[in-house]
């Protein structure tokens, strides 16, 4: 069973992948950022998310590319969403702003073992080619727009 599953990961990341590295430009800035109690509680940019550009860069295959791993309800009518993460129906009521900020900017945060990748971070990766070198998969503004969609999601 583990084998299976561990195939089942390896092509669920096989795939994520593909959208998330292949070919993108990435933001090119040094994150900085506060963790208070389990989250970031200050916006990255000083600006309010916009929900509507959150939900493009979620669906953005050569950025968040969310729908690879995760599936939402609210956006049924995209093709391929993954089983690999949660869902992110009801994300909002499972999680703060602040959570969800430091969940989207560096999963590894707050979920040890996850394979999501850290989107606002640069540093303490592994295996990163040159050219992606010091530069985060989603702006701080785009990390703000994510958790503005993401607040949206209420059960």
């Amino acid at each position: 069973m583990k084998s299976l599953r561990s195939r089942y990961i390896r092509s669920a990341l096989a795939a994520a992948g593909i959208g998330l590295f292949a070919g993108i430009a990435l933001a090119d800035e040094a994150p900085k950022y506060d963790v208070v109690d389990g989250g970031i509680p200050a916006s990255l940019t000083g600006v309010a998310g916009n929900p509507e550009n959150g939900k493009a860069a979620m669906l953005n295959r050569k950025g968040g590319n969310c729908l690879s791993c995760h599936a939402i309800s609210a956006l049924s009518d995209q093709p391929f969403h993954g089983e690999v993460g949660p869902t992110l129906d009801g994300a909002a009521d499972r999680w703060s702003e602040a959570q969800l900020r430091l969940i989207v900017a560096n999963s590894k945060a707050v979920f040890e073992d996850t394979i999501m990748p850290a989107f606002y971070r640069t540093e303490g990766l592994h295996r990163v080619a040159d050219k992606f070198a010091d530069k985060t998969i989603l702006s701080a503004q785009e990390v703000e727009d994510v958790v503005a969609y993401l607040l949206t999601m209420k059960e």
